[in-house]
C-alpha cells in the first residue's frame, strides 16, 4: 500500500470561500488568485470549485496557460506583469491582461505596438502606495497613465494598488487609510476601473473600500489573513487542505528518556508515543518545535522532539484507545468533522499558512473531496 499521508482539498469549503468573498463584496467582480499553483493546492483541483469566479489572478504564464486549458473562458491577471518582450506574445495568444509597474515593461509595450498594431491589451497599471515592492510612485502615476494611454494597443487601464497593512495597524490607524487616501487622490481624476483589496481588506474593510475588482487570495483556502486577531471561525471561512497521516508505530518510554535527533526532548514522566508518517520532506516543517498541536483519531494533542525528514512524533499519553492505524491530522479536518487550523500550526512554529499549505511536496498524495 502507499504510504499513508494524504492531502485532501475539499471542493464544497472552496466553493463556500469564494461565496464568503462575494458576500463581503457583492458589488465587486471576484478574482481568485491561483499563484503558487493555487497556494500548494493545484489549479487543476480547484478550478472547478472557483469556476464561477469573475476572474482569475496568477504570478507565471504557465498558470494562465494551464486555466486556459482546463476551458477557462474568464478573465485572466498576470499580477506582476510581463518579465521578457516576448511574454506579451503569450498575452496576445492565451488573451491574459498583465500588471504594468516599471519603465521597462512600457518599452516593451511601445515596441510591440510598433510591430503588432493589431494587438489589444488589457493592462492593470499598479500604483506604489506605500507597499514599496512594486509600481509607480503617487507623484509620477498620472504621467505614467497618461503615457500608457496613448499606446494604441491598450484597449483598457485598471488602476491598481497592494496594501500592506490591511491585516491590523499602521502607526496607530487602520491599516489601510494612508494608501487608500492617497491612491484616490490621484485615481479618481484619471479614467479607468480600480482594483485595490486582498483577501484582509475584502473581510475587514468591506465596509469602506469599494472598487471594481477585488484580488481574493488566502481567505479562498481556509486561511485567516489576520490570525490571531481572528480565526477561520470569525469570517466564517472554512478549511480547504486537509493534511492527514496515520501512526505507524507506538512506543512506550519511561521519564528520562529522549526523543527523537539531538535528543531536545526528554520526557519528564513515563509516556506513550506515536510515530507519524509525515517529516519535513513532505513539507512539514523541519522547525516546529514541541508542543505544535495535532489531532489523532480526532483528538488535540501535540508533537514532541524534533521533526525528521520522514517522521514525526506525537504524544499518546491521554489518548487510550490510540493505535496503529490511527488517524493523524497535521492540519485541517478529521474524517469525524473535528478542525485543527493551519493558522494555529504556522504560527505554533513561527510562520504563516500560506507557508505550510504551500511547502507540501510532491512525494504526498494529493486528492479531491466533496
Amino acid at each position: 500500500m502507499p504510504r499513508p499521508i494524504t492531502a485532501i482539498i475539499h471542493q464544497d469549503a472552496l466553493q463556500h470561500n469564494l461565496e464568503i468573498a462575494r458576500k463581503h463584496m457583492p458589488n465587486s467582480k471576484v478574482f481568485a488568485v491561483v499563484k503558487a499553483n493555487a497556494y500548494g493546492h493545484g489549479i487543476e483541483r480547484v478550478y472547478h470549485a472557483f469556476h464561477t469566479a469573475d476572474g482569475f489572478a496568477f504570478i507565471d504564464l504557465d498558470e494562465g496557460k494551464r486555466l486556459r486549458a482546463l476551458g477557462c473562458n474568464r478573465q485572466l491577471l498576470l499580477l506582476e506583469g510581463v518579465f521578457s518582450f516576448d511574454d506579451l506574445y503569450v498575452c496576445q495568444k492565451y488573451q491574459i491582461s498583465f500588471a504594468i509597474h516599471s519603465e521597462h515593461q512600457i518599452q516593451w509595450l511601445e515596441q510591440f505596438s510598433q510591430q503588432h498594431p493589431e494587438a489589444k491589451f488589457d493592462v492593470f497599471l499598479k500604483m506604489n502606495s506605500g507597499m514599496n515592492r512594486l509600481g509607480f510612485t503617487p507623484e509620477e502615476y498620472s504621467q505614467v497613465w497618461h503615457s500608457i494611454s496613448q499606446i494604441t494597443i491598450i484597449q483598457s487601464i485598471t488602476h491598481m494598488t497592494h496594501f500592506s497593512d490591511a491585516d491590523g495597524e499602521r502607526f496607530g490607524q487602520d491599516g489601510i487609510v494612508y494608501q487608500h487616501e492617497i491612491f484616490e487622490s490621484i485615481t479618481q481624476k484619471l479614467e479607468g476601473k480600480t482594483s485595490i483589496s486582498n483577501s484582509a481588506a475584502i473581510l475587514r474593510h468591506s465596509k469602506h473600500l469599494q472598487s471594481d475588482y477585488v484580488r481574493s487570495g488566502i481567505m479562498l483556502y481556509g486561511s485567516s489573513p489576520d490570525y490571531p486577531t481572528h480565526d477561520i471561525q470569525d469570517w466564517n471561512l472554512k478549511p480547504t487542505m486537509s493534511l492527514r497521516s496515520e501512526i505507524i508505530a507506538i512506543q512506550n518510554i519511561k521519564a528520562g528518556d529522549s526523543v527523537g535527533y539531538g535528543s531536545n526532548f526528554v520526557a519528564e514522566y513515563d509516556m506513550k508515543i506515536g510515530v507519524v508518517a509525515c517529516g519535513y520532506a513532505d513539507g512539514y516543517q523541519r522547525i516546529s518545535p514541541t508542543g505544535t498541536p495535532v489531532l489523532v483519531d480526532s483528538i488535540r494533542t501535540q508533537t514532541i522532539g524534533r521533526v525528521s525528514m520522514d517522521m514525526l512524533v506525537v504524544d499518546l499519553t491521554s489518548i487510550r484507545n490510540a493505535q496503529i492505524g490511527s488517524e493523524v491530522v497535521l492540519w485541517g479536518c478529521s474524517s469525524q468533522g473535528a478542525v485543527l487550523s493551519i493558522d494555529e500550526v504556522a504560527r505554533t512554529s513561527g510562520t504563516v499558512g500560506y507557508e505550510l499549505m504551500c511547502a507540501v511536496t510532491a512525494r504526498v498524495n494529493f486528492v479531491q473531496s466533496q
